[in-house]
């Protein structure tokens, strides 16, 4: 989406980030909810197109930290989108993003570097929407996750 009235798009925008088309699922629920004054965005992976994905495999055994760091932003940009598309808008329309949750596809040994990562993310919604980017978050790690992608977020979003 090119940036438009919406002043958080605009910001993205200049720091070379765009917000992806709404990507649908091939499966059985949806991928955002509206609901009152809040939308509720399902676990969103790195997809390039609804069967691609920015990357696949395990943290630190397939993904390094810096590729991991772009599908986390891509999680973002796709939570984001689907914000944007439901509630007409990012700027005019979110009060406050109220929780995130980063979920790590990681092996068996420990891998330190999750918070580090999920910070790309959390720092990309600081600078869409300032202040009301700032969330409360969890940061897992998890054996697998869908698709065999290295990320998936989920995200809370109180609207005005």
């Amino acid at each position: 989406m090119s940036p438009a009235a919406d002043e958080a798009v605009a910001r993205l925008w200049r720091e070379g980030y765009a917000l992806p088309t709404p990507t649908e699922t091939h499966y059985d629920y949806l991928p955002a909810v509206l609901s009152g004054k809040a939308v509720a965005v399902a676990g969103q992976i790195p997809k390039l197109s609804v069967d691609t994905l920015l990357a696949y495999g395990v943290l630190g055994v397939d993904v390094d930290g810096e590729l991991a760091k772009k599908a986390t932003r891509l999680c973002v940009l796709h939570a984001l989108s689907w914000v944007h598309c439901l509630s007409g808008g990012l700027d005019a329309t979110v009060a406050q993003v109220l929780r995130v949750n980063y979920y790590f596809q990681v092996a068996s040994k420990p891998y330190g570097e999750m918070s580090t990562i999920a910070d790309a993310g959390s720092q990309l919604l600081a600078i869409a929407l300032g202040k009301r980017g700032r969330h409360a978050r969890s940061v897992i790690g998890v054996k697998e996750l869908p698709r065999n992608s290295p990320v998936l977020i989920d995200m809370d979003v109180a609207l005005i």
